[in-house]
């Protein structure tokens, strides 16, 4: 049997969602169509350019238009520029035969049954056998968009719900239809974990499927829980948020961001194909909102929805909607303490607890709108998908809920939450009842750190599935892998002598607990494994160095304890880059300054595809001080040669300045990659790292890279003591240019001080041009630059403002 592949695919439909879906396949170096229909008449710009109506330019238009927009998309729908060469635009009329090339078309058109089916049927005259055909629908029924589909093309047929944007969100809905072959299914979940980087639950072909059924119910019980009780839109929102673990746009903020036209279809997809009388009125919205509708406040889209920035002489202000008389008044923040007190609990379950159990204005808020939600969840189970384990996935990956309805259920007590609800006389669903009779009061357990969820149909446990590419860190300390630990770290065997160093402090910051680990870490590794990972499974991989330690550090002029803390940072990393067994770092999200350098001291990165990594220390007034500078010097100018050919015995040295500007810029612009193809772009990255781009998998990937290595016959590096510098030719190109970026307010005072110290470093210090160093040396200049530059008053100032507000002060 030949081997499936997907080497080109097909876009149909070149909106917001189609558009973003192309980006993300060119980014994953996928060849892509992007076609859309051909626009009715010329508008006044076609006219200016001579265009006709058989113009190509003009009859592509709006899949150009869409390629165009994911440029500007906030959040970045494309990862580079570049990937935009690998989407081809063209339209329906011209261009269908184009369909017989590819291996996958997904159909992202309007949500309108008829049109999704007059267009597959003209694409079904032009595929291959074998072709994959999906749709985008958020949902509307596969089986019915398929039916005049051919017997063959229908088994090639599925539902794939990307979430938007599709290349940050990660969940994917499969939604197989009754001919679809299961075998393709479970080469397109494996397809689109692996190369796509989602996570796959799979839905019935039910209506809106399971996200944005459980979704958009919760949101209408919000805002009928709000007008019920006289709640305005700001404390809903306040309460509907962070406080229930649940994003910061909470309830209408997000549903201004859906657009509030597109929220009521996919209430009305619900009402008008679904036969229970009570679950179609749990879907009609308010009047209020209709009225919205009617009006055109339609959210974001027309700039009025449930909120409004209007611009005034103080800047932009932020409006509310008051919708008992429709009209538009200044945001009022709610005063609901408890709230305040929530901020101060890290524990998401905890936090939720407090609320909803608290007989305050929230607390009375937040219950009636979670336990018409619970109730909802229990009751479309087993109708909408298998288990409770894919509705509380759908609902953490698609929604970014911290919790989904059955592990929140878990987190404010099952029995205790159901007793209140039958003394408030509602309704619990047979299944609850017949779970808690049998003694069973948790939906989740966790047993010798695997883990096991309820299953309805079985009125017992289930062990979920656990994927060889997706390790916990957690599970593996449950079973007795912890190897060493201390306050800001841990030291895990991952099994097949790979060991994994864990940071554990808050924000996952460099302190003195984590650079003892570290040390500890490398020697352990060195005489009893294979090799290193350096990764967690945290928010961001690491934030860089513990700022408010340092700035209390310079507070108390603890100037030894500082030295000796980056003395031994210098060490412990020192170690990492010439272990004799491989290290490989694993970074994702935020890596940041410290960060930044513990991957730079790996011997190999395997980084996610969506790491944020940069060197931002100027911002604090000081530059990296745990060898960032001497390892980006490194990365810049390794790769020239020691010499130009020439009829001169040895040959000319090139020039290194080029590369030693570069780095420079990257430095103290605090240039911050925006994916990992970029961090190849800014030097962050060698060509020998690699990407992942399922975050799930990053752990066991690096682990993969390790044994790789190791299998290699893998060889620490050569100590480096023959590095060339630039000196003080360098250092004065450098402060030319410092000079100009000073007197064209780009930067600064306090700005060009540290960016001399910086320059300093970079150029080798007071030596002469071509002079050859050390790394010992090259670090000796970070430490002596960071130290004094600590000492400056307007770094102390920049400092005390970024742990007092989180954000960077420019003094």
């Amino acid at each position: 049997m030949k081997r499936r592949e997907i080497r080109k695919a097909a876009v149909l439909g070149a909106g917001v969602m189609g558009s973003r879906i192309a980006a993300l396949l060119a980014g994953v170096d996928v060849p892509t169509y992007l076609l859309d229909i051909v626009p009715k008449e010329l508008d006044e710009q076609d006219v200016k350019k001579g265009l006709t109506k058989e113009s190509p330019e003009f009859r592509n238009k709006l899949a150009k238009m869409g390629i165009q927009n994911t440029f500007g998309a906030r959040p970045p729908a494309m990862f580079v520029p570049a990937d935009a060469k690998l989407i081809t635009p063209g339209n329906f009329d011209d261009h269908l035969q184009w369909l017989s090339d590819v291996d996958w078309i997904i159909e992202g058109v309007v949500e309108d049954l008829n049109i999704k089916r007059e267009l597959l049927r003209k694409v079904e005259q032009y595929i291959k056998p074998g072709t994959i055909i999906s749709t985008n629908t958020s949902g509307l029924s596969i089986d019915k968009i398929s039916e005049e589909l051919s017997e063959e093309t229908r088994a090639h047929f599925m539902g794939t719900h990307f979430f938007n944007p599709p290349r940050h969100m990660k969940l994917l809905e499969i939604i197989p239809g009754r001919s679809t072959d299961k075998d393709l299914l479970s080469y397109m979940a494996d397809f689109c974990e692996k190369r796509l980087g989602k996570s796959i639950v799979f839905a019935k072909d039910t209506p809106n499927f399971i996200a944005n059924r459980i979704g958009a119910h919760a949101v209408i019980g919000v805002m009928k829980a709000m007008v019920e009780d006289g709640y305005t839109i700001e404390e809903a929102d306040a309460i509907t948020g962070p406080p229930m673990g649940r994003p910061r746009s909470a309830s209408f903020r997000t549903s201004d961001m859906v657009g509030l036209d597109t929220f009521i279809k996919v209430a009305q997809n619900v009402c008008e194909n679904i036969e229970d009388e009570q679950e179609k009125q749990d879907f009609d919205v308010p009047e209020f909102v209709k009225k919205m509708v009617e009006s055109g406040l339609l959210g974001d889209k027309t700039q009025k929805g449930f909120y409004q920035k209007v611009a005034g002489p103080e800047g932009t202000q932020i409006l509310a909607l008051d919708y008992n008389n429709m009209e538009y008044v200044p945001q009022r923040k709610p005063t609901l303490p408890i709230l305040d007190e929530l901020r101060k609990v890290g524990d998401p379950a905890m936090s939720l607890q407090t609320l909803v159990y608290s007989k305050d204005r929230a607390g009375l808020f937040a219950w009636k709108a979670l336990k018409r939600m619970l109730l909802y969840s229990a009751a479309r189970v087993p109708e909408i998908t298998g288990d409770i384990l894919s509705v509380d996935r759908a609902m953490r990956w698609g929604f970014n809920w911290d919790l989904g309805p059955f592990e929140t259920w878990d987190a404010i007590g099952l029995r205790k939450s159901v007793e209140r609800m039958e003394e408030e006389g509602e309704k619990i669903p047979e299944k609850i009842e017949r779970m808690l009779a049998s003694g069973k009061e948790r939906f989740y357990e966790k047993r010798d750190g695997r883990s096991y969820y309820y299953d309805f149909g079985k009125a017992d446990y289930v062990e979920a599935e656990e994927k060889p590419q997706i390790i916990l860190l957690p599970s593996l300390k449950e079973r007795t892998r912890l190897i060493k630990s201390n306050a800001g770290a841990s030291l895990i065997d991952m099994g097949d002598g790979v060991a994994c160093l864990e940071f554990l402090s808050p924000n996952n910051a460099i302190d003195p607990d984590v650079i003892q680990m570290i040390a500890d870490s490398v020697a352990e590794v060195e005489e009893n494994f294979e090799g290193l990972v350096i990764g967690n499974q945290g928010a961001n991989f690491c934030v860089g160095a513990d700022v408010k330690q340092i700035y209390t550090a310079t507070q108390n002029k603890e100037w030894d304890a500082l030295d000796l803390m980056i003395r031994q940072l210098h060490q412990a990393l020192m170690a990492v880059k010439y272990s004799e067994k491989p290290v490989v770092a694993a970074p994702f999200r935020m890596t940041l300054g410290g960060g930044c350098e513990v991957c730079m001291a790996a011997s190999m990165i395997r980084a996610h595809v969506e790491v944020y990594m940069g060197q931002v220390e100027l911002g604090m007034g000081v530059i990296p001080a745990g060898g960032g500078c001497k390892e980006m010097l490194l990365r810049a100018t390794d790769w020239v040669p020691p010499n130009i050919p020439s009829a001169v015995p040895g040959g000319g040295k090139p020039d290194l300045l080029p590369y030693v500007a570069r780095v420079f810029e990257t430095i103290a612009m605090a240039k911050v990659s925006t994916c990992a193809q970029e961090a190849y772009e800014l030097g962050f990255l060698r060509p020998h790292d690699k990407i992942t781009m399922n975050l799930d998998h990053l752990l066991y990937d690096a682990k993969q890279s390790v044994l790789n290595l190791v299998k290699e016959g893998y060889h620490r590096p050569r100590r480096r003591d023959e590095i060339r510098v630039t000196g003080r030719t360098g250092m004065g190109l450098l402060e030319l240019l410092i000079y100009l970026l000073k007197e064209g307010l780009y930067i600064t005072d306090h700005d060009a001080v540290v960016a001399k110290k910086l320059a300093y470093v970079l150029t080798g210090g007071d030596v002469d041009h071509n002079t050859l160093v050390t790394e010992e040396y090259l670090l000796d200049l970070e430490r002596e630059a960071f130290l004094s530059l600590c000492g400056e008053e307007k770094t102390q100032a920049r400092m005390k403002h970024f742990v007092e507000t989180g954000r960077p002060l420019r003094n």
